[in-house]
């Protein structure tokens, strides 16, 4: 997509006016790691972006000394990912969903990660177009492990939007869930340059993160006062789809830990992406923790999205 890279607010502003469209707000370096500090816009003639920007300018002179405005395109947001063996990528590679805002409905401030869905699959147009064109570089690097690519699609084309070559978090504890080959075997055979089958699961896999306070922002206070040291409780027992985070266990009662708030990635699996839901949301119904919270539409997306990739081809196994 169309970016240019800014080091003064004044610059950026006066590029909006005199090019207006929707824009996105991405800051560099260091600044790129509070994830709230992203801003999408939504109005054709950049206006909000404008006012933001103002507002950065009088806020975070400091904190943000270099961003990105990156041209706005609408479509569908699918990631591809698949493991690559240090020659070649190993199949099936997988198709995931990010889930970024804090709130149900894909509103309020952006989070590293409130919960992702996903499937396993043959090579398709959206891998083909993207990942498959890089083998030859990646095996002249050796590289060895997962990478994968979120983009933007629609009806025009694929939009990149940033690459991730390592573990996602939580998309490996889903990713684990879905798979019938042993994880710690499969890694193992990757790393020594083996050539390991990897046996998944059909249908379709779900991971949500139960978070407390306060949870996505950094307020050491509040994690003392609130959360620090909260048990976590089972009603009936501890399921092996519950993925710890920041948990701690002393004399096998579960409490959280860290100062983030993260707190479990909770799993579900179906052959429909129903049944993979149900499955998560009855899991975390037997979760109690005071003050946790989470998205309890993980998943949603799909119904309308996958309408759209399939009449565009992406998702086409070929």
């Amino acid at each position: 997509m169309p970016y240019r890279d800014f080091d003064n607010f004044d610059d950026a502003i006066a590029y909006v006016k005199e090019n207006p469209e929707r824009y996105v707000i991405k800051p560099s370096g260091t600044a790129a790691n509070v994830k709230r500090r992203l801003f999408v816009g939504d109005e054709d003639d950049g206006q909000d972006v404008v006012r933001v920007l103002e507002a950065y300018k009088k806020s975070f002179p400091d904190e943000i000394r270099q961003f990105q405005l990156q041209r706005r395109v609408t479509g569908v947001e699918v990631a591809v990912g698949a493991f690559f063996n240090g020659k070649e990528f190993v199949y099936p590679l997988n198709v995931n969903f990010e889930h970024k805002k804090l709130f149900p409905g894909n509103i309020g401030p952006s989070t590293g990660e409130m919960g992702t869905a996903m499937f396993w699959s043959g090579p398709n147009k959206l891998f083909n177009s993207t990942l498959k064109k890089m083998e030859a570089k990646l095996a002249s690097e050796g590289y060895v492990g997962y990478i994968d690519l979120n983009c933007i699609v629609n009806g025009n084309g694929i939009y990149p939007l940033e690459f991730t070559a390592r573990f996602g978090y939580p998309t490996i504890s889903i990713q684990q869930e879905g798979m019938t080959t042993p994880i710690g075997q499969f890694l193992a055979d990757l790393a020594a340059g083996g050539n390991p089958k990897l046996k998944v699961k059909s249908g379709f896999q779900i991971g949500v993160r139960v978070v407390v306070s306060p949870f996505p922002f950094d307020d050491d206070a509040t994690f003392f006062s609130v959360s620090k040291h909260a048990a976590i409780l089972f009603k009936k027992g501890i399921p092996e789809e519950v993925h710890i985070e920041d948990v701690m266990q002393v004399n096998g009662q579960w409490y959280v830990a860290g100062t983030s708030g993260v707190v479990l990635v909770v799993c579900g699996v179906g052959q429909t992406m129903r049944q993979a839901q149900a499955q998560a949301y009855s899991r975390i119904r037997n979760i109690m923790i005071p003050d946790m919270y989470y998205r309890d539409d993980i998943g949603e997306r799909w119904f309308e999205d996958h309408d759209k990739l399939h009449t565009w081809g992406y998702l086409r196994e070929v």
